[in-house]
């Protein structure tokens, strides 16, 4: 069985020049070295591995199959060592080489790709998943350790995870620009009556903060649109109703668009965001460069830093 050792690895760079170059001449002048010692190092190595890299005919080489099967897999192979060259950059810039990112529908339009863009812009080897779920899901991704880093929605209670509250939110209301509300400067509970809501999925009425608002304050609407939240935005934009939500996922799907008006409302609905992670990953450097960019980011949703 052929044995791979530091000269025959040499060997195998020697063999590619050859190989691309297509004559021992040639591939001596790009190696800087004798074209005896090209020649010498390919018998060397078909000694080695046991097989014909060339034919020699008429004073020149001609690769056989075999040689181009070696040829790819040299290629697999410098790409393999070229991959674990980033991968031990990222090692040392910030203490892993991949980071697996769970987060909430709602954080997953423009914040956390934006802190993923950032840290892709420090390492562009840096290996990084990002995987959209409720935050419930996001919590036991987390807590089994099929993520690292978890966005979710507060609050959290987990035996396991550090929670770390990040910021709160008051929400706004969107309704199409040519919307009779949006003459208001700020949108009330009472604004929403005989109304049509476009609203997030749920289980039920009772976990919709809106449609439990709205009963508590004896308001009745005209009627309800049930979406993925990330539809909503493109629904009230087509005239379909109006809704209620924080306004970190409203900037995200809006900033194209301009045929939806924004407006406060009150009394005041908060969403609280945070990141879980366990207890290994409390001083990790990944994890202190997207709070670190998360802290940038903020002020352009929130009007204030965190």
């Amino acid at each position: 069985m052929a044995s791979v050792t530091i000269h025959s690895l040499k060997a195998l760079a020697i063999f590619k020049t050859l190989y691309e170059a297509g004559s021992a001449s040639q591939a001596a002048r790009i190696l800087g070295i004798t074209q005896s010692g090209v020649s010498r190092s390919l018998a060397q190595l078909e000694e080695n591995l046991g097989i014909q890299l060339f034919l020699r005919e008429k004073n020149r080489l001609v690769a056989t199959p075999e040689a181009g099967e070696l040829y790819d897999e040299i290629l697999r192979l410098m790409g393999n060592i070229e991959e674990l060259r980033h991968s031990v950059l990222a090692l040392k810039e910030f203490g892993t080489s991949r980071l697996r990112i769970a987060s909430i529908p709602g954080l997953s339009f423009g914040f956390v790709p934006r802190l993923v863009a950032a840290l892709l812009e420090e390492n562009r080897r840096f290996s990084v998943s990002l995987d959209m779920m409720s935050s419930h899901e996001v919590q036991l991704a987390v807590e089994s350790s099929h993520a690292d880093i978890g966005f979710v929605t507060l609050p959290v209670a987990s035996r396991v995870l550090e929670v770390e509250p990040w910021f709160t939110t008051e929400a706004v209301c969107l309704m199409p620009a040519t919307h009779p509300l949006s003459a208001k400067a700020r949108i009330g509970v009472e604004d929403l009556r005989d109304q049509h809501l476009v609203i997030s999925n749920q289980p039920s009425i009772s976990t919709n903060p809106l449609l439990e608002l709205t009963t508590r304050h004896g308001i009745r609407i005209a009627g309800k649109t049930e979406a993925n939240i990330g539809t909503i935005a493109s629904l009230v934009a087509n005239g379909v109703g109006i809704t209620v939500m924080n306004p970190v996922t409203a900037r995200d799907q809006l900033s194209p668009r301009d045929e939806v008006a924004v407006r406060p409302f009150h009394p005041a609905m908060a969403f609280g965001f945070g990141l879980v992670y366990r207890g290994e990953w409390k001083r990790a450097r990944a994890l202190e460069f997207l709070r670190e960019r998360g802290r940038e980011l903020l002020p352009r949703y929130t009007g204030s830093p965190v």
